[in-house]
């Protein structure tokens, strides 16, 4: 019963939103959305549909992926005044290119089963090359298929391959991992395993560690498990699933004789269902000084709990190292109805500081700022 009443909420919630937004009236979405105080939100681009993963090219563009909408997109703001006023197609009918890189003048674009690159795209942005194939040996399950993608530190391209289910240990070694390769597709290796779906990692600036969130499994109930942020260390780390979650939760299909403490546990519980997605150690230099270095994460939203909870942009605050504490950077997407304005997915830094965010239901990218008291 829990299933079908959630399950049917949870589609008309996904479909229900104000008429304003409906409209197209982006900017009476962001009266809606509630700051600290200095912080200004504007939309720095509309019309870009299904927007998710964020990447900054040469010369200020920024890429920017798509899930089902099959395309990749390439924004402009060539006068410098905080909207793009240049979108380009980069590439159209791909298989849900949902994570985007760039690094020396190349565009890196992750399919469900592939990585594609672009090369000298910010030079051809009205005429892309046609795309050369570095890696094509993923699985090619659509179910947690889509991929974030980032360069690493070391200069590697780091992805992950979800578990092609809700719950399940797959015969494969590849599902529920985290992996790396060469730019060339070459020394492709798998360096974390029991991880269900993450869509989002990121680098610590003071110690070059990689954190990266987890979407915990679903009808376990509707506060459990909790979505994890977690912290890789080794090579052969494995974070529990499908055998436990949230570091001290066996599953209660697939546990068997395993136990939780075998397991690296997360360092940060979210609450469950929230859908952790991009994140970001905040670099830049325009904020105030308490906000450096510290952790910006998108809640894209729950999909199956009777009252939804997500939906904002999150900020976890780090102390020698370690997550100290969790609160609302950005909220008010999810109403006190109950209705859902907008869902966050990715975020970027510019270079003068100020922080990208896109929202693959309004289709919209949010620029926020800082303007002091």
């Amino acid at each position: 019963m829990y299933f079908f009443k959630t399950t049917l909420l949870s589609l008309l919630l996904l479909n229900t939103c104000l008429a304003f937004a409906e409209s197209g009236d982006h900017q009476a979405v962001l009266k809606q959305l509630h700051l600290p105080e200095g912080f200004k939100i504007s939309i720095y681009a509309d019309n870009v549909p299904n927007a998710r993963s964020l990447a900054l090219g040469d010369n200020g563009v920024v890429f920017v992926g798509t899930g089902a909408k099959g395309s990749v997109y390439a924004l402009q703001d060539s006068n410098n005044d905080g909207i793009a006023e240049q979108h380009h197609v980069i590439a159209s009918n791909l298989r849900m290119p949902n994570g985007v890189a760039f690094k020396d003048s190349a565009l890196y674009v992750a399919e469900i089963n592939r990585i594609i690159r672009f090369d000298g795209i910010t030079k051809q942005l009205t005429k892309p090359p046609k795309p050369v194939v570095i890696y094509d040996q993923f699985p090619s399950d659509k179910h947690h298929g889509w991929k974030y993608l980032r360069f690493g530190p070391d200069n590697k391209l780091y992805t992950a391959i979800g578990a092609p289910c809700n719950i399940c240990n797959p015969e494969k070694d590849i599902y529920a991992s985290l992996v790396r390769l060469n730019p060339d597709g070459s020394d492709f290796e798998i360096i974390a395993k029991g991880i269900r779906n993450t869509v989002g990692f990121d680098w610590q600036p003071e110690t070059g560690t990689l954190f990266f969130n987890d979407n915990g499994r679903d009808l376990l109930g509707e506060d459990t498990p909790p979505d994890e942020l977690n912290q890789w260390s080794v090579k052969g780390d494995h974070f529990g699933y499908p055998y436990c979650h949230g570091g001290n939760i066996p599953d209660p299909e697939l546990a068997a004789d395993k136990k939780c403490s075998q397991f690296t546990a997360p360092v940060w519980k979210f609450k469950a269902h929230i859908a952790p997605l991009g994140l970001r150690f905040y670099q830049g230099t325009q904020f105030p000084v308490e906000y450096k270095n510290q952790l910006f994460v998108a809640q894209h939203g729950s999909w199956n709990r009777t009252e939804p909870q997500g939906y904002r942009v999150d900020l976890i605050r780090f102390n020698k190292g370690k997550p100290v504490s969790e609160q609302d950077f950005i909220s008010g997407w999810l109403t006190k109805e109950g209705n859902v304005l907008g869902r966050p997915v990715d975020m970027l830094t510019l270079p003068d500081g100020s922080l990208l965010i896109s929202d693959d239901k309004l289709g919209v990218i949010y620029k926020v700022e800082y303007q002091g008291k």
